[in-house]
């Protein structure tokens, strides 16, 4: 008797230890969350902060509507397939598109990689799991090539609220996964009478199965002291949230 309820118990803890590793390793294709096809588009709302240079400036969000489309596939220098996006701006439906970027992504079996303004970010990685993260500006040369960009230096991306259901701006979507990518502040608090230096990163994605990117925050300032040779706050900031797509 014992010996049968010997092979039980380790016919159990092997099922078992199958079903938690294929568990362990089943995910979402990163292409589920950002699907491409040629004539896709996303249209968003969009608000821009930016910080003027001048003394004792607060910081002006404007508003507008960007779109963005899936205008071409293409090879990238690597030889790969990549895809090209416009994004066009306006002021308000009263307004026409004007055009306003462009952008390339490339899909690979692992992963999906942006690419904006000359700098590659791994937007999404294998695999798609609470918890999961990984160097998501490990591509970005962030001391020799441009200094400016020294605050994207070892962001880990993080993956947050997976397959969760989502509604944004009367829209509802069933499968979501939020990519958390920084929450930093450096130095003092700048309405603190003599403060010489803060900084602040902020950054969080949220994907839709079948849809792509439905929310994108993204914050960055430096503060100087306010002298005669500084200006205060630098920086720049924007807010990405879907309101329509095809």
């Amino acid at each position: 008797m014992t010996k049968y309820i010997l092979a039980f118990v380790l016919t159990s803890f092997l099922f078992s230890s199958c079903k938690k590793e294929s568990e362990k390793f089943t995910s979402a294709e990163v292409t589920d969350y950002y699907p491409l096809e040629v004539g896709k588009y996303i249209t968003y709302s969009l608000d821009s902060t930016v910080y003027y240079i001048n003394f004792n400036q607060q910081a002006t969000i404007i508003h507008y509507e960007a779109q963005d489309r899936v205008d071409a596939q293409i090879t990238d220098n690597l030889g790969r397939t990549a895809y090209r996006i416009l994004r066009f701006i306006r002021k308000d439906a009263s307004q026409s598109w004007a055009p306003s970027n462009t952008f390339l992504v490339v899909p690979t079996a692992t992963s999906v990689e942006f690419v904006e303004n000359n700098l590659r970010y791994l937007k999404l990685q294998l695999p798609v799991k609470q918890d999961f993260s990984w160097k998501g500006n490990s591509s970005i040369d962030t001391y020799t090539f441009n200094p400016d960009v020294r605050y994207l230096e070892d962001w880990d991306y993080i993956y947050d609220s997976v397959n969760a259901p989502l509604s944004i701006n009367s829209l509802n979507f069933d499968s979501t996964v939020k990519v958390f990518e920084r929450d930093e502040f450096l130095g003092q608090d700048p309405a603190i009478s003599g403060t010489q230096y803060a900084e602040k990163n902020y950054a969080v994605e949220k994907y839709a199965k079948g849809i792509g990117l439905v929310y994108r925050e993204f914050l960055h300032w430096e503060y100087q002291g306010i002298t005669s040779q500084s200006p205060g706050y630098t920086g720049y900031g924007i807010t990405l949230s879907i309101i329509d797509h095809n």
